[in-house]
């Protein structure tokens, strides 16, 4: 578990680490888009309707560039 969190303090990449930023981030956005959707539409939809559907549509655009980001961090280290 130390090295695990070295590792993620770090900045080293690899692939659990990876796996571990990509589930923190999904799970960020899933959060931010319903907070986004009662926001924006909460009141025409009704709240509950408007972040079950926020936080259905905000990993659709998190996952894709967080997989781009750390691939590129992991292959490009200077960039």
């Amino acid at each position: 578990m130390t090295d695990l969190l070295t590792t993620l303090v770090s900045g080293d990449i690899n692939l659990l680490t990876g796996l571990i930023w990509l589930i923190i981030a999904t799970g960020l956005s899933v959060v931010g888009g319903a907070i986004g959707g009662i926001l924006l539409a909460g009141e025409e939809l009704g709240y509950k309707f408007a972040a079950t559907i926020g936080g259905l549509f905000a990993p659709a655009g998190v996952i894709p560039a967080m997989v781009l980001g750390l691939l590129l961090l992991n292959f490009c280290p200077k960039f």
